[in-house]
């Protein structure tokens, strides 16, 4: 028999839902203090995950769940960064 592999899961930290891990955008706190979005999941640091969805963005900017997650003050660029990943307009700036 075919052992299925396990599909991993993470939270989304405004909806608390869980969701497969690629449904996700994970934002990153690194040791240096650098908050930067990591596209491909693997990057050290302190995650946080959040909903492919700009309603879900925008919500976590209101309430500043990053912030508290991540213990550390986001930019508004980093949620800039993710609403054109989400929304798939990467504009050049």
């Amino acid at each position: 028999m075919v052992q299925k592999r396990k599909i991993p899961e993470r939270k989304c930290v405004v909806t608390n839902e869980m969701k497969p891990k690629k449904q996700l955008i994970r934002v990153v706190r690194n040791k240096d203090g650098e908050v930067f979005v990591d596209e491909t999941g693997k990057k050290n640091g302190r995650g946080a995950y959040l909903t492919r969805d700009p309603e879900v963005i925008r919500q976590a900017e209101k309430t500043g769940v990053l912030n508290r997650q991540l213990n550390t003050e986001v930019n508004a660029k980093i949620y800039e960064d993710l609403l054109q990943l989400v929304e798939g307009k990467k504009n050049e700036s």
